[in-house]
């Protein structure tokens, strides 16, 4: 007999399959740098929206740009599911978030592309689809990166970019 319990196993087993086999693909084509060892794919997210940079005196006093903050929206399957801003934490529609900090990257496709990242989770809030996060890979980036001189201290610009954000947990 068919019970809800063997229905439930089933289908665990074919998304555990399905998500080995993604990831099995994805690591296939990560650089070495961001790649993460013993752990499993929870879910792949893409985002869409700014990476936000202010113009300040360096170390030897000339004006730079210097990245600020994240603004971005988190979507799957075409439904807004978070958003990822300063921290840089990312958070999900259900209160469950997470801060993190980059251990590793690897350049984007072009000069224009922020880096790809290996991100380490520092800090969880809340309980959800998030709680069992412990690394998170930024690739597929696109844009990001601004280019040219900054010539009054405090402004802002924004750079439109896009990415997908892999979040894993240990196996």
């Amino acid at each position: 007999m068919f019970t809800n319990r063997n229905w439930n196993l089933c289908l665990s087993g074919l998304l555990v399959a399905a998500a080995a086999g993604y990831a099995g693909a994805a690591t296939a084509q990560m650089p070495a740098a961001i790649t993460a060892p013993g752990e499993a794919v929870i879910t792949t997210v893409h985002a869409s929206g700014a990476q936000l940079y202010e113009c300040k005196p360096g170390t030897d006093g000339k004006l730079s740009w210097s990245f600020r903050e994240p603004i971005a929206t988190l979507m799957l399957d075409g439904k807004t599911i978070g958003r990822h801003f300063a921290g840089p934490t990312w958070e999900h529609v259900d209160g469950s978030a997470v801060t993190a900090k980059s251990v590793g990257n690897a350049p984007g496709a072009t000069a224009g592309d922020i880096p790809w990242l290996k991100l380490e989770i520092v800090d969880h809030r809340g309980k959800g689809a998030l709680e069992d996060v412990t690394t998170i890979q930024r690739v597929n980036t696109h844009g990001g990166v601004l280019q040219g001189s900054c010539t009054k201290a405090s402004d802002i610009r924004s750079v439109p970019y896009s990415a997908d954000y892999v979040f894993l947990r240990k196996s």
